[in-house]
């Protein structure tokens, strides 16, 4: 029989609101590329820069606030309000897309604020999730809330084929016009204020975040933290820089001959894998350890970016396969990565120690983005040739500085 401690009902609640963001978000974030596409119709050589730019912007931008509200969640000792402030400032963002036809960058405003809110809520959710349970399932809590995170994506994947297919134009093989999108925009906000509301009933964890002893402040020195620690987070920046946005393997799938709605299903396939596995995944690295897991899903990004830039036209349908194991690639890392940087956070910068991981990851992304933006413009397998190069470093760096 089974002793292992059970899940906090904070888990379960979080999950269900990562469930319902991500249904709204990924009823939108498949048709991004192609909904820039229709408002650049007469710029199409600025899609794929702009593309960069608003993918870099909004998620670099947006995470150097996420060391900050880790270390305000750090301060005030509290996590539910901040990560309810965040999870809402982003439901509302949405509401910019329905100016898009004004100028692309209300697109960028959109996703700005979108990363902002998740700049806001990331730390304090995941430094909440983490002292919920015990350090011995904390890989399991983490891939619980990623699984049901990706089960989210899938149905939002699921439902934008659905709805799109009414939209669908034969010949151009993407959707009518700018209305058909706006449909889809209005539909997604729904679950995105119905994810907020599970947030209301979760629980500040208060025998670990009060006391009647004086708490020790937070530590913003990024030099005080474990070597460990301090070299994982390089291995973060060293492959995020080579980690573009996931609008050019939309893009590039597009590209290579696949309609807008089969690279909707190749989308929902890859959510879907990743919400079966991460689970599973994060429960292993419980018991063998993170570095392993973390290594082997590095690997497979390398394999699967490789694998983007060297495919042509006559091999387009090799593509479903490489979906597949960038959803593994996803369920080996997402949730691990938050477990190992908590397990080595000091616990009174649980949330700024979390902040910091986020923030260098986002810090990338703006680089990454901008130079993957270029790369397309210049030849489309360049960006995916890079991004595996860079992983294949990051790997080795893993494997040979970082201890567990």
């Amino acid at each position: 029989m089974d002793q292992r401690p059970k899940l906090h009902k904070n888990v379960i609640l979080m999950g269900l609101t990562s469930f319902f963001t991500d249904v709204s978000s990924e009823m939108v974030y498949p048709l991004l590329q192609a909904f820039m596409s229709m408002v650049l119709a007469s710029q199409k050589a600025l899609l794929g820069p702009v593309l960069g730019i608003i993918e870099g912007i909004a998620e670099s931008t947006a995470s150097l606030g996420k060391v900050f509200f880790g270390y305000y969640s750090d301060r005030i000792q509290r996590r539910k309000m901040p990560t309810i402030t965040g999870y809402s400032i982003s439901a509302l963002s949405k509401c910019l897309f329905f100016l898009a036809s004004l100028g692309w960058y209300f697109v960028l405003l959109a996703r700005f604020l979108d990363r902002v809110g998740k700049g806001v809520r990331t730390a304090p959710r995941d430094a909440l999730i983490s002292e919920s349970v015990p350090k011995d399932i904390q890989g399991k809590a983490f891939g619980v809330q990623r699984a049901m995170d990706f089960a989210g994506a899938t149905l939002g994947a699921l439902l934008c084929y659905l709805i799109s297919l009414h939209f669908l134009d034969p010949v151009t093989k993407t959707l009518k016009n700018l209305g058909s999108f706006y449909v889809l925009f209005i539909i997604s906000i729904i679950p995105a204020i119905i994810g907020v509301v599970f947030l209301f009933f979760t629980q500040e964890t208060g025998e670990k975040l009060s006391g009647k002893k004086a708490r020790p402040k937070p530590n913003l020195d990024f030099r005080k933290y474990d070597r460990n620690l301090q070299r994982f987070f390089f291995t973060q920046f060293l492959f995020t820089l080579g980690n573009s946005s996931n609008q050019f393997l939309l893009l590039r799938s597009q590209d290579l001959g696949h309609t807008l709605s089969t690279v909707i299903l190749m989308y929902l396939v890859f959510n879907l894998t990743s919400s079966l596995l991460s689970t599973f995944f994060g429960s292993l690295s419980d018991k063998i350890g993170r570095k392993r897991i973390l290594v082997t899903g590095y690997l497979l990004y390398a394999l699967v970016y490789m694998s983007f830039g060297f495919l042509n036209e006559s091999s387009k349908s090799l593509l479903w396969g490489f979906w597949i194991i960038y959803g593994v690639y996803y369920a080996m890392t997402e949730g691990v990565e938050k477990a190992f940087v908590s397990s080595l956070a000091p616990t009174e910068s649980k949330a700024t120690a979390l902040g910091f991981y986020h923030t260098i990851v986002g810090i990338s992304l703006l680089p990454a983005s901008l130079i993957a933006g270029l790369l397309f413009s210049w030849l489309p397998s360049a960006p995916f040739v890079f991004g595996g190069l860079m992983s294949l470093l990051a790997t080795t760096v893993l494997g040979l500085s970082v201890r567990e």
